[in-house]
């Protein structure tokens, strides 16, 4: 019976409209200044997450999810289902949007999820915003917007703060704006379809590619304003506990721990990362350390878990949480 936390190891993503908070803000060692994304928690191709304690150390998250399901509760997915980052706008990311499951099978060839995805602040700078959803009555409005290049008429812009959240099913047209850093849960894909650059340019001198066909295909029309309400679980003085979202393709929660707080998870593993503090995991056996910028799993064979000390968590699962 493994009765610990499965730690990982985060895989850095450069990025055009990366910058250097996740070293500045996490204390992570980044590889260049343009680093946009940290993958806490992966199992996707592009970038996979090692196990980087116990008995399973060294060993890739695709291996344990094919070769020790019992960690998972023996799920039916072929493939790890979700995917938790960590992202650093330094600059605009890019007017984007994601296919659903079938329209990913449909055109991207061995892709097995689209993208549904949402979004923890976690800082944003004065005047930050988003752009989430546009004003396209139908396919046909959007293709004209997009061909005029009507950008501040076809796009809706939002303006954030720290402790807000987003969900962002496939098929919404989004961006990240700059000035932010964001905790991001999604379906386990990365396929994106660029809808709008600002005419920026590769190393080359080239405009990046866009994606305007396929954006057009998978776009819902006209959007639809799907915000979840967040709603308290639990509220003592050693810790609160809010749903973000309960969905579909994942539920998440918002943890905050002053004292001591013994979760009672409902579903058969947990994703759990660090965003504030320093915490104990204390289990049956043996307590671990984890602090701000750890990610970890809580895999269905650990039974008990009691999380003691001051921090900040943000918990996901395929299944209900709670």
């Amino acid at each position: 019976m493994y009765n610990e936390p499965i730690f990982l190891e985060p895989v850095f993503q450069e990025r055009i409209w990366g910058g250097e908070k996740l070293r500045t803000n996490f204390g992570y060692t980044i590889p260049s200044h343009k680093t946009g994304e940290c993958w806490g928690i992966s199992a996707h191709p592009n970038g996979e997450s090692v196990v980087k304690n116990g008995p399973l150390h060294g060993r890739k998250l695709s291996a344990l999810w094919s070769g020790h399901p019992e960690l998972f509760g023996n799920p039916k997915e072929d493939t790890f289902p979700l995917l938790v980052k960590i992202l650093d706008a330094a600059e605009d990311l890019s007017v984007q949007v994601h296919p659903d499951d079938t329209q990913a099978q449909e055109l991207e060839k061995g892709e097995a999820y689209g993208k549904t995805e949402c979004w923890y602040v976690l800082e944003a700078e004065d005047g930050a915003e988003l752009v989430l959803g546009h004003h396209a009555e139908s396919k046909k409005e959007l293709s004209e917007y997009m061909k005029m290049g009507a950008w501040d008429r076809l796009l809706h812009k939002v303006p954030i703060q720290k402790g807000d959240f987003f969900y962002v099913p496939s098929g919404t047209i989004h961006a990240i704006g700059k000035g932010t850093l964001i905790l991001e849960t999604q379906q386990s894909s990365d396929t994106t379809y660029r809808v709008y650059d600002y005419d920026r340019l590769n190393p080359d001198g080239s405009k990046r590619e866009l994606h305007t066909e396929k954006s057009i295909y998978v776009t819902r029309t006209p959007h639809e304003n799907v915000q979840p309400e967040r709603s308290s679980v639990l509220e003592t003085e050693e810790a609160k506990v809010e749903q973000l979202v309960s969905s579909s393709f994942f539920s998440v929660l918002h943890l905050q721990v002053n004292g001591s707080y013994k979760p009672d998870f409902t579903s058969s593993y947990q994703l759990i990362s660090v965003t504030e503090g320093k915490l104990e995991i204390i289990t049956e056996d043996e307590t671990f350390q984890a602090e701000k910028g750890e990610h970890f799993i809580l895999p269905a064979t650990l039974k008990s878990v009691v999380f003691q000390g001051s921090g900040e968590m943000i918990a996901s699962s395929p299944d209900s949480l709670l």
